[in-house]
């Protein structure tokens, strides 16, 4: 379990919408992270350079934070890499599927009360809860 830091929440929630933002207003495009990272793969991108500044800063943010803060960047796997893999794959899947991630629904489509979005958003956050549910409470934290 992790302590609760409402103070570093708000900052960092602030940065997230205060980037989407920024994006917002210099690309005109909207911070969808799998929608960026996906655009990077496909063949003849004439905006690849911004799309790669944007990715690697998700990378060294942290890093940078360790760096101005003093304090190390502890990287723990909670469980067990094969199923990281598997999540990670079905997580790309329904980003796909669902037209966008969570960044693009549940930061700036929320935000622009898109309906899509919303309902898009209440559904990650259910299969969120049903899948903790399951491997920490019924799966005895596989």
């Amino acid at each position: 379990m992790t302590t609760f830091t409402p103070i570093s929440a708000l900052i960092g929630g602030g940065m997230i919408g205060l980037s989407a933002v920024l994006l917002m207003l210099t690309n005109g495009r909207i911070a969808g992270i799998s929608g960026i990272l996906g655009s990077l793969f496909e063949p003849n991108q004439t905006d690849r350079t911004w799309k790669i500044a944007f990715v690697s800063g998700l990378f060294l943010a942290a890093f940078i934070y360790g760096a101005v803060s003093g304090t190390t960047v502890e990287v723990a796997l909670p469980h067990r890499l094969e199923l990281m893999i598997v999540g990670g794959l079905l997580v790309g899947f329904g980003s796909r599927l669902g037209g966008g991630c969570t960044s693009g629904h549940g930061v700036c489509g929320v935000s622009r009360f898109s309906k899509r979005s919303i309902v898009a958003t209440a559904v990650f956050m259910a299969a969120a809860i049903v899948t903790v549910f399951a491997i920490d409470v019924a799966g005895g934290g596989l």
